[in-house]
């Protein structure tokens, strides 16, 4: 009891430390690219879409090893896998930075990817998840609800200092943050993770509770694709979207003001997330995962039938950022919802590894899809995947014999 009330009095410690890192390792590992990749294209002599290929294939490289990244966070603990994270995220933007040709580049943003499965989200879940599984869900909130600033703050940040330096010195900015800011935190988690077991062992209890699954046993196999299903299309069409937002908003006319229109949709991730701390307790996470889907397509709608207007591009950052935040929560919660705290990170490891695969794929079929049939007919796929997606999580609960949308208790 004593290792639990100690637990419950570093939580928000933890969430706070993890939030940062969230920021920073999305805001270094992922935001920023789209704003580098033209010098990056310059600089070796590529077409962009050559550039953002590599992106693809390097989330592609990401997406087949997460499974088993997640079994070694269930086996060693997030917390350590964390910390080994910070340091391969530094090291990989040091081989970008200093990539003297393509081929290195290319190993370099491979690293970088493989990295980010290590300190992204599905470990901060794992974590959270291992710590205390019975608030898991509500500390999944509250972390993405930080961790909602990163696209606000580093797509502007990269912009300045992109003013300023090139994108090979902008990297190593970037792997000095992961190393002196991300590691220590992640070291400290690693290190609180430990003396909590410790403290079990030598009370011979467990200060944590498992989390039983809502699933029946039936249901698992049929619940499980749809899921990994559903969250393929949506990974799909955030990762096109946001990996293309700045570029997006430019070629549909937004010019100059594309980059001020994008920085709304990290405010409408947070303000979707303190929405649902307050008010969606009575939301089981599949009904969220429902109402997310359905705001990212109505956002691209209004996108394709309001552009160039500005007005149309705020409501569809907006929009879109209401989508993207509430999926975020939906990633670590509807799998914890249906299937339980028993094997968590292996489960989201074997979901990511469905989910990374379609996003991998998104950046550069969107960019191929663009400069090919057009930007409004990329869009118009992009509107028909999200309905598919909605109707996936949907599908879950068609035939179940409990309750689909019964609250998570």
């Amino acid at each position: 009891m004593a290792s639990a009330v100690s637990v419950e009095h570093r939580r928000s410690a933890i969430i706070w430390g993890l939030g940062l890192t969230q920021i920073i390792g999305y805001g270094t590992l992922y935001y920023s690219f789209s704003i580098l990749a033209p010098e990056m294209a310059r600089d070796f002599d590529w077409s962009q879409e050559w550039v953002f290929g590599v992106f693809s294939a390097s989330l592609l490289v990401g997406g087949l090893a997460s499974p088993f990244i997640g079994r070694w966070m269930d086996r060693y603990g997030a917390g350590q896998m964390m910390a080994l994270g910070s340091i391969g995220a530094a090291l990989a933007l040091l081989l970008c930075a200093f990539a003297p040709e393509r081929l290195t580049f290319i190993a370099g943003m491979v690293a970088i990817e493989m990295a980010s499965t290590f300190v992204l989200y599905n470990a901060a879940f794992a974590l959270l998840v291992q710590i205390t599984p019975q608030t898991a869900q509500r500390s999944i909130t509250h972390l993405t609800l930080i961790a909602g600033f990163a696209s606000t703050l580093f797509w502007p940040i990269t912009s300045r200092l992109h003013e300023h330096l090139t994108w090979r010195e902008i990297y190593l900015v970037f792997a000095g943050v992961n190393l002196f800011v991300c590691f220590p935190i992640h070291w400290w988690l690693a290190l609180t993770m430990k003396a909590i077991k410790v403290r079990e062992a030598s009370a011979r209890t467990s200060a944590v509770t498992a989390v039983v699954g809502s699933i029946s046993t039936e249901n698992r196999s049929r619940a499980f694709l749809l899921m990994a299903v559903g969250f393929a299309l949506q990974g799909f069409v955030l990762s096109a979207l946001l990996i293309h937002m700045v570029p997006l908003l430019t070629a549909v006319g937004m010019g100059a003001s594309a980059v001020l229109v994008g920085t709304v949709f990290g405010p409408s991730q947070v303000f979707s997330r303190f929405i649902n701390m307050l008010f969606g307790k009575a939301l089981s996470p599949l009904v969220l995962a429902v109402v997310a889907a359905a705001f990212l397509v109505v956002g691209l709608c209004v996108l394709l039938t309001t552009a160039p207007w500005i007005s149309g591009g705020i409501a569809f950052a907006i929009l879109f950022g209401l989508g993207s935040g509430l999926m975020s929560i939906v990633q670590g919660s509807l799998p914890l919802h249906l299937f339980g705290s028993d094997g968590y990170g292996a489960m989201l490891g074997r979901i990511s590894a469905v989910r990374l695969i379609a996003s991998a794929l998104a950046p550069f079929l969107f960019s191929f899809l663009m400069a090919h049939i057009g930007t409004w007919s990329a869009l118009s796929v992009a509107i028909v995947v999200g309905i598919a997606a909605a109707i996936a999580f949907v599908s879950i609960g068609w035939g179940r014999q409990t309750p689909a949308l019964a609250q998570e208790t």
